[in-house]
């Protein structure tokens, strides 16, 4: 992940935004649990299903922060 650094008056600015890698981490982690459904790993996919799901919250609670500022 890079992130631009800019510099403006002797100041380093950082973006809020460092890139849209947790709804694909979301994504995956909900296709993982798909395939452990499938093939029997409950636990894995309980699992896997459950960290999708706080990912996907994350996501939603920081674009609305990133809208509103």
């Amino acid at each position: 992940m890079s992130i631009t650094q800019v510099i403006h008056d002797g100041a380093l600015a950082l973006p809020l935004q460092f890139g849209g890698d947790l709804i694909g981490l979301a994504i995956l982690f909900v296709v993982l649990a798909l395939i452990a459904a499938v093939a029997g790993a409950s636990g894995v996919a309980g699992l896997s299903m459950s960290i999708a799901k706080w990912l996907v919250i994350i996501f939603i609670v920081l674009a609305v922060v990133t809208f509103i500022l």
